[in-house]
């Protein structure tokens, strides 16, 4: 028995057993100490699914010791990183300015675990390959499990190092690439780097950056104020700054290398002026940062510098290779990508907490997980994070141009708002921040702010669109998806109803004026997600049917269309089916296993 002595039991009257029972806090373990891996059904069949048997026997060893990791020592330690939080070391004994970042003994302890045993690593990576195994994926999987302990930590380790290695190799001076080789050229997290973009002016609007870059000899000097820098203890800078004579729009922004130390083995002028003081993620580090005649190094073509004519070894003919800058908006896409893991990790800890204190609590004679107002919020929950897995991973696997700012715009939006269910399931107990579900809203709250808040996520879908098309090839991996589900008829023509709808309202938008299609693409991009979620799960479904000979997963996608396509009639579906009810036990077991 565990909170109380059994004599302050006796003296409150609880000496019968059931009165007993309800203090035994041992009955809620809450979700550290299972093993994320094993214990998401529905993240295994994903995998079998796109790995194969043989590629996933392989990769089972691997992610039964990285699932163990993350929901034991890394989530252990998440918790008392966001109390012992980074602190600053202005100055030295001396009064000279050191900027150091000192990172809590959790922190550093994770960070060395994770270093030790990333899939990441060049060298796992060829192995994964060698078995056959997709190496991409897998270290998705090792990044969404880490987000269901940590999203700091992810974001700490995981900010561009191979995209800010690649345009170093290309545009910088060779002393310095050989330098940021030797910094960043061990794996995606052998160093990290920070994001020098923002600015007190915003963040979205880069016309509006101050930040100013001048030329000096094959290097350029930097002087500017940045109002949030992630990650600001990484191992290199990328800046964003206009030199001298660019136009005052987002044209005239390029991105440049800063590192710590100058050439010439000197301090840098770089200046931490504080650290912010965030709503969580406090296992990165995020500051304010002067840029005083900082030595920097430009990460794209000179602007300068003669433009040679387009030529076969440039791609397709007429055009040129693309610039620094425009590789930097793509790293853009790959980061939205990666918060989007990050909100899928907040929501599918929530979800497993919410699983757990479910089944444990008693209230009005029985446990809160078999009342049906209970199963209900617990059945949505279930049914919308794996919907949100499959957004994710389809997300990587398919590399739509316009999938980024879409499974963003629905995943990070989950992760607060399961997170805030979870607190409610929870009752006044998740409202305490000794429990998990108060951090995890916390955290949850930034990824919809980081690499573009919802706004921008549309307006980013808006350019896609108009400039690329891009809603082409997203309507029709809609339907190859729905070509490859199972045996349910009702829900396959009611996502292929959605999906002519979608189409009809595309081409309405497009006649819409300047200031109404802009307020509209809202509602656009939500519909274009809710059919592309649904196909995707029917996909899903069909082959769970096929392979496992299972209608889970089939279930999963009828209620997800249902809920998100389905005409809400005059009885708002009050007169419809209680399949969330009548196969609860399936979506529960099929969404968390006990003993993992």
């Amino acid at each position: 028995m565990a909170g109380y002595l059994t004599e302050d039991l006796d003296r409150l009257g609880h000496s019968g057993h059931d009165k007993r029972r309800r203090y035994d806090t041992e009955r809620y373990p809450g979700a550290v100490g299972l093993n994320w891996y094993r214990c998401d059904p529905s993240l295994q069949k994903l995998l079998h699914r796109h790995l194969g048997e043989e590629a996933l026997a392989w990769a089972d060893e691997h992610l039964d010791r990285i699932g163990a990791l993350m929901g034991g020592p890394i989530a252990e330690r998440a918790e008392r990183t966001d109390v012992d939080r980074p602190r600053l070391e202005r100055h030295d004994r001396w009064g000279r300015d050191v900027s150091r970042i000192v990172m809590p003994a959790s922190a550093e302890e994770s960070r060395r675990d994770l270093l030790a045993d990333s899939f990441a690593d060049p060298g796992f990576q060829a192995r994964a390959r060698a078995a056959g195994a997709n190496a991409s994926l897998l270290t998705q999987t090792w990044n969404y499990l880490l987000s269901q302990a940590e999203i700091g930590m992810f974001c700490a380790l995981g900010t561009g190092g191979d995209m800010v290695l690649n345009l170093a190799r290309e545009f910088a001076p060779p002393d310095i690439a050989e330098r940021v080789d030797e910094l960043l050229g061990g794996g995606m997290l052998s160093g990290e780097t920070a994001q020098a973009f923002t600015e007190r002016t915003g963040g979205s609007d880069l016309g509006a950056l101050e930040t100013t870059a001048t030329r000096v000899g094959d290097a350029w000097r930097l002087d500017g104020y940045k109002w949030f820098v992630s990650n600001v203890n990484g191992a290199a800078f990328v800046v964003l700054a206009k030199p001298g004579g660019a136009p005052d729009s987002s044209k005239g922004v390029l991105p440049y290398l800063v590192l710590w130390e100058r050439r010439d083995g000197s301090r840098n002028g770089v200046s931490i002026r504080r650290l912010k003081d965030k709503l969580g993620t406090h296992a990165v580090a995020s500051a304010e940062v002067e840029l005083r005649d900082a030595e920097a190094f430009l990460l794209a073509p000179d602007p300068e510098a003669p433009r040679p004519p387009p030529s076969s070894s440039d791609g397709a003919e007429g055009t040129r290779p693309r610039s620094g800058m425009a590789r930097m908006m793509a790293m853009t896409n790959g980061a939205r990508l990666g918060i989007s893991i990050m909100g899928l990790g907040c929501a599918r800890r929530a979800l497993v907490e919410s699983l757990r204190y479910a089944a444990s609590r008693e209230a009005f004679g029985a446990p809160l997980d078999e009342h049906p107002l209970m199963r209900r919020k617990l059945a949505e929950l279930i049914v919308e994070v794996e919907a949100a897995q499959a957004l994710v991973f389809d997300g990587y696997l398919s590399r739509l141009r316009i999938g980024a700012p879409l499974i963003k715009l629905r995943a990070a939006r989950l992760g607060i708002t399961a997170a805030s269910d979870a607190i409610e399931i929870h009752g006044g107990n998740g409202y305490i921040e000794q429990w998990p579900v108060a951090r995890l809203l916390r955290d949850a709250q930034v990824n919809t702010v980081w690499e573009g808040p919802d706004n921008i996520l549309c307006l980013d879908v808006r350019r896609a669109m108009q400039k690329e098309s891009a809603h082409e090839p997203l309507l029709e991996r809609i339907r190859t998806a729905v070509a490859a589900a199972g045996e349910d008829r009702d829900t396959v023509a009611l996502v292929e109803e959605g999906l002519t709808g979608l189409e009809q309202a595309i081409a309405h938008w497009r006649t819409l004026d300047g200031d109404v299609a802009e307020a509209r693409l809202f509602p656009l991009a939500q519909y274009m997600v809710d059919v592309y979620a649904s196909a995707l799960l029917l996909e899903q479904g069909g082959w769970e049917e096929r392979t496992l000979g299972s209608d889970r997963g089939t279930l999963v996608a009828r209620l997800h269309a249902r809920a998100h396509l389905a005409a809400p009639g005059p009885l708002r579906g009050i007169d419809g089916p209680a399949e969330e009810l009548e196969r609860f036990t399936d979506l529960r077991d099929g969404a968390l296993r006990g003993d993992g």
